[in-house]
This record gives structure tokens, sequence and C-alpha cells, in this order.
């Protein structure tokens, strides 16, 4: 299977059969198109005018999946505008099922199948019209709503196939019937009809669009971990061994101090924890005259709270066996600092500062707000000897923005900025651990995945949704590189010990909470956990999720039961949660047709013996 390419140009013939509104496919524009070349991974199309299209099908190293890159030259004589260009597009797939992942804040992830009947997309009686599905999702949180990610199955045959689009902005993905009992799938940059986007390509310019992956499989879990592992992270040499993070902001909730710190890690000293991470609440007058909220965008340090500035606690941290870690939100600016009024800094709209609830923000393409950001972050890291930074970007800018081209690339280009400042703090300091955090998990793509060494799951802290949530990211990011919240209180009772610590055996281990509260018992039952954890890294690391099942269909009021299994050689991680009216272990693999019997069990932890618990085995294939 090769992915082709299609691009519309304004001007010129949009396709009939009732579709324009609905997909640019089809149009005029690809009219006078003939292969010029095709050898090896790339084929060029050109047109009379000099047009050319250029597709790059390149089978990836690191997985069975296949890479897709297009650029569009303009060859010609004349300046053309570009409406439409797709990153990917597959065609005629024996199809009848279209798998999609959607995503809402605290609610990531949640798997979505629809038949091509309960869609409507039959193919017309006389094969006249175009049946179109399209979706995706306008702003610069490209996670909310869908992920970009969509999947074909063919269930007579049982064969899948997935696509999954690099979209840091606004992105859609379209599948369409035409005349017969086959599908396409396109993907890319939203158009000027969904996402407000065109491009003017002068005489001899060229345009890259976005990467996509595509990847066909026997199952969906198959074809996921195929686009997963395509990925390639830049993970910082300090974060090659799955260390376990503590963040206190649900220690604090965005009230963090010098003596709280201390007192926190003095407390989780010598339990093998990598990082310990200072959240919101550092900086501007936090707690003097307004939350953490009111005054992101003012990173002056709050001599209130840390009289002696931010190395003291650094330097704290590392005497206790740890590496430093501290929350930023750089992109955006809240009422209460001192850069919501630099108006010729701000990203605007309709010739006015953009404003979403009470945020402004900062234009990340201006020199000014480069140099702002290298001073205020770049150099605060360094002279800190932070080595983690958690990265929060907490609105959007939805459809776009003020800018030379049309709002759907403005916007693109903005963020890009942000993108080549992740880049810029890699460069200035190499050994730098990122965290990609956008309100928990709105951010969850492959193109900012692949500047961070992790990323937030989800906001979804202590909710009974954690386990879910977290097993539905496994199919669109790397689990090396999801930080799953564990949320230690002293009320709490042992199964929702375990019903928390074994969600983060589905990712990276998060922890926060009250620790210094917990029981002498409780605190046998994290240490044992971690311990745990430590044993099954490698699985978690470079294993393949072959099971995911979850008969819970409510994010809030989850009934059932989940299991997950991930497999690595003859050794598997398996990872089962109870929810309302469930059954345990043995009585919910039967229903599902899996024997536990063909496994000899190597360790336990946790017990599921009742609602809302959890254990989790590490067993070998006999």
């Amino acid at each position: 299977m090769k992915s082709q390419a299609e691009v519309k140009i304004i001007g010129e013939q949009y396709c009939g059969s009732y579709t324009c509104g609905l997909t640019m496919l089809g149009s005029g524009s690809m009219e006078g198109f003939e292969a010029v070349t095709e050898s090896g991974d790339v084929t060029v199309l050109k047109r009379p005018d000099g047009l050319e299209l250029n597709i790059e099908n390149k089978k990836s190293t690191l997985s069975d999946a296949t890479e897709v890159t297009t650029t569009v030259q303009n060859g010609g004589k004349e300046p053309l505008s570009m409406e439409m260009l797709t990153s990917v597009l597959l065609q005629d797939i024996k199809a009848d099922r279209i798998h999609r992942l959607l995503s809402f804040w605290s609610a990531e992830g949640k798997h979505k199948v629809d038949t091509i009947k309960d869609l409507d997309l039959e193919h017309s009686w006389s094969g006249h019209g175009v049946r179109v599905l399209k979706f995706g999702n306008l702003g610069s949180m490209p996670v909310r709503a869908y992920f970009p990610f969509v999947a074909v199955e063919d269930s007579e045959t049982g064969t899948f196939t997935a696509v999954m689009l690099y979209a840091p902005s606004s992105w859609q993905i379209e599948v369409l019937v035409r005349g017969d009992d086959t599908v396409s799938i396109s993907g890319g940059i939203a158009d000027r009809d969904f996402g407000h986007w065109t491009k003017k390509l002068m005489p001899g310019e060229s345009y890259v669009a976005p990467k996509a992956l595509f990847a066909t499989g026997n199952t969906l879990e198959d074809v996921c971990d195929k686009l997963v592992k395509a990925q390639n992270p830049d993970i910082s040499p300090a974060d090659n061994h799955m260390g376990i993070v503590f963040n206190e902001y649900c220690t604090t909730w965005g009230n963090p101090t010098i003596d709280n710190l201390k007192k926190l890690a003095d407390k989780i000293a010598g339990k093998g924890i990598q990082y310990l991470v200072m959240d919101s609440g550092w900086y501007g007058k936090c707690g003097e005259e307004g939350y953490w909220w009111d005054y992101r965008g003012d990173w002056r340090i709050n001599k209130n709270r840390f009289p002696n500035g931010l190395k003291e606690l650094t330097d704290y941290i590392r005497d206790k066996g740890m590496i430093p870690g501290i929350w930023f939100e750089f992109e955006n600016t809240s009422q209460k600092a001192p850069s919501f009024y630099e108006e010729d800094h701000l990203v605007k709209k309709d010739g006015v500062p953009l404003t979403v609830g009470n945020v402004h923000f900062l234009d990340m393409e201006d020199q000014w707000v480069k140099d702002n950001l290298k001073e205020n972050v770049i150099n605060t890291l360094k002279d800190n000897n932070f080595g983690y930074i958690k990265v929060d970007y907490n609105e959007t800018m939805g459809v776009g923005c003020d800018g030379p081209e049309g709002m759907g690339e403005n916007l693109r280009q903005k963020v890009l900025a942000t993108q080549s400042f992740f880049k810029e703090m890699k460069r200035e300091i190499p050994d730098l651990v990122i965290e990609n955090c956008s309100s928990g998990g709105h951010r969850l793509e492959p193109s900012f995945m692949e500047l961070a060494s992790m990323a937030s799951f989800s906001d979804a802290h202590e909710c009974l949704s954690l386990p879910i949530i977290a097993a539905n990211v496994q199919r669109v990011i790397k689990p090396s590189q999801s930080q799953i919240w564990a949320v230690m209180r002293a009320k709490d009772r042992d199964e929702r010990l375990w019903y928390s610590i074994c969600a983060t055996f589905l990712g990276r281990m998060g922890l926060s909470g009250d620790v210094y509260d917990l029981s002498d018992h409780q605190w046998d039952i994290l240490d044992k956990g971690m311990d745990f954890y430590r044993k099954v890294s490698d699985i978690i690391r470079d294993g393949k999720t072959t099971v995911i099942s979850c008969s819970a269909d409510s994010y809030n009021e989850p009934a059932g039961s989940q299991l997950v299994i991930r497999e690595l050689g003859n050794k598997a991680l398996i990872v089962y949660h109870r929810f309302e009216k469930s059954n345990d272990l043995e009585k919910y693999t039967a229903e599902q047709g899996i024997d536990l019997n063909s496994y000899t069990v190597l360790e336990k932890y946790g017990e599921a013996k009742t609602d809302f618990s959890a254990e989790a085995l590490l067993v070998e294939r006999k």
C-alpha cells in the first residue's frame, strides 16, 4: 500500500457529486497531473503549469509502519494559493467499521467504533454521489474532541488499516465512500472549509505537509503498536530508565513553598524516586493577591515563598538524591502578569489581542518574546540547576489568528515557533527532561511527543477513570512516555491504593499527594508498588500491548472491569482493575476467552477481591 496526495488550488474547480463544503478531494486541481518519476520510496507528479507533488512513502526503521511526507512545489511562473493539501491519502481499502479515539479534558482516548452503515456511508444505489465522514480539531490544543488517528476494519477478513497524523495545530481526517464497497482515508492540515487554511506559493517555492504514519495489521492493538513504535522521541540521557516522578501539585494545590517542599523532599528521599517536580505557584504574587492561575506569565520568583531564591530548593533536592523539576506555562499570560499588556508581542485576531477566558497568547514568532523566554525560562533552568521542566498549556487559540497567510496557516506557524523553543531548550540544556503537558493530555500527538521525554497522560488526578484513560492512551503514545498520576491520601484504604498504583503500571509512575501523612502500612504498600514497577519497567518500555479489554462505558461511573496485557518475549504484564458490579480476574478472563493457566505467575502486586480494587501480575508463558 502506498499513499497518494492531492492539492486544491484556489480558483480551480471543486468536485461535484454534492460534496462542495464537505471535501476538497477530487477537485479540478488534480487534472493534468502525471507521474514524471517513480523510484523507490518517491513518486513525483507534475502538471503542465509546473505544479509538482512529491510523495515519499518510507518504511519506518522503528516498526512495521510507513512514514509519508508530501511536498508541493510551484514550478510555474505565477503565484498559486492552496486551500487544501493532504499529508496522507490511502485509497481502495475494503472496510466496514471505523475506529476513532475521542478526547476531552480528563477524558482522553475513549474508543469509538461505528459501522459504515451506522454512519450512513453506504454507497448509493447508482454509485453516484460521495459519502464523507470528516472530523478533526481546530486550535492549538490538537487533542481535543479527537486524537489525530483513525483505523478502518474489514470485519470479514479481520484486517485493519490505521493512520496517525503529526498534527500540532488544526487537522482533519476524512473517510470517503464512492461507488463501491471500498473507502479512502485522507488527512492533514485542516483545509479552508474546515480550518480557514490557505497558503500562497510563489514561483519556485515549496511547502512540506506535516508527516503522517500508516500501518496495517490484524487487530486494533496491532496497528496502534506499529504507529506508536514508529514515533522517535528525543529522550533525555537522564531519563533512560523509566524513573519515577513525584509532582507536588496534588500535595500543595498550587501553593509550593521552600518549607513544604523541603518537608516533602525529606519524606521521599531514599525511596528511589528520580524526580521531584515543583508545580505551579512559585512565581509572581501567588498566594498574596491571587491564585497561581492569575499570574501565569510573571516569572519573577515569589520571594514570600522562596525568600532565598530557587537555588536553595534545587540544592536541597539534589542533596537528597533527586533531580529537581519546575513548572512553566510560557506561551500564555494572565491578567496579573505584566506581559498580558504587551500588545505588540501578543497573538492577534481581527487586529486586537486574542483573548480566551483570562488569557492572552504570546507571539512565539516575535523576537522580543523569544528573548524574554530565554531569560525567564532557559536561564532560570540553568541558573538554578533544574534538570526537568513541565511545560503546561491551558488554553487554545481556536480557529486561527492574524498573519500573512490564512488563519489556519498563521496558527500553525505560531505553534511551530513553540516547538522551536522546545528544541532551543534542549540545545541549551542537553540533559533536560521535558514533560509535555496541556491541561493534561491536549497535546498527546506525535510531533509534540517527539520533543519530550514524557507527557502528562491526563489531568485525571484522583478520578475513577484513571486506569481507563491510562489504558486508552497506550494506543497513541508510548507507555514509556505516559506519566500517570497516583495520588496518595492518608484516608485511602488498601484497595484504593492498589487501584491508583496499578494504573501507573500502564505507563510512567507519577506520584503525588500527602505522603508525609501515610501510615507505615500505607508506605509499605507504596514501596512494594514502586519495587514492582521497577521489575516490569522493561515490559512497559519495550513490550507490545496485545489486550485492552474494558467493559465500562462511563468514565464517571465505570462498571465492570478492565484487563490490559502487555507482552515482551515470553513474559507479560497483566493489569486488572475492577469497577462497580465487577467479577474477579479468573471469571473475567474466562469470559474473554483468555487462558490464565497458560502463564506462570512470577510476582503479584495488589489484590482485586472487591469492586474498585486492582492487581498486577508479572507472568511467564509456560
